[in-house]
């Protein structure tokens, strides 16, 4: 979405990119700084029923494509492990941080697949954030099936993971496209 407005504005190539770098950068930050208050206020299982990570991925493919979907999907756990591990605490745990990779780069580059059409129209953020999250959640049960002989989670952790953090889906399902719808609408209101 982000792309097609900096188009309309006939915006060159280097501007587009240090843009994007720039919004990716806070959707990472977000996506490290809302588990840490989801934890501190509600603990470890708020973070498991209200998924705070998967909210700025789907905010984050909606608004700048598949491609940097997809990397602020990757990088988002990656660096909140980092960073916290160095505190003592990882998250997410380090078991988890390989499919939670995985999951949240298909959230992002599933949510970006829509972004042309959610910058036609923003009620095409609802399928975007839907699909993706079903894509997402299916892709975390099949890696988890598949190693299951080797690693701790097993696709009947993993299945009831799923349905502890379904209240925190819905909410993303409802909150994300608004959210997005909002800023689209900004966007083409500034850019008139």
């Amino acid at each position: 979405m982000i792309e097609q407005v900096l188009s309309r504005h006939g915006v060159a190539l280097r501007v587009k990119i240090t843009v994007k770098t720039l919004v990716s950068l806070g959707i990472v930050a977000l996506a490290v700084v809302l588990p840490q208050l989801v934890h501190l206020a509600l603990g470890a299982p708020g973070g498991m029923q209200w998924l705070p990570m998967y909210l700025p991925i789907l905010l984050g493919g909606c608004l700048l494509g598949w491609k940097w979907g997809l990397g602020v999907g990757i990088l988002s756990p990656a660096i909140s492990f980092a960073i916290t591990a160095l505190a003592g605490d990882p998250m997410p745990a380090a078991a988890r941080l390989p499919y939670m990779i995985v999951e949240l780069a298909v959230f992002g580059a599933v949510s970006g697949l829509f972004s042309r059409k959610i910058a036609e129209n923003g009620w095409m953020a609802f399928p975007a954030v839907l699909l993706a999250q079903v894509a997402g959640r299916l892709t975390f049960l099949a890696v988890a099936a598949m190693f299951q002989t080797i690693s701790p989670l097993s696709a009947a952790t993993v299945w009831s993971q799923i349905q502890t953090g379904l209240l925190g889906m819905v909410l993303q399902a409802v909150l994300v496209p608004f959210v997005v719808m909002g800023l689209r609408l900004l966007l083409i209101k500034d850019g008139e």
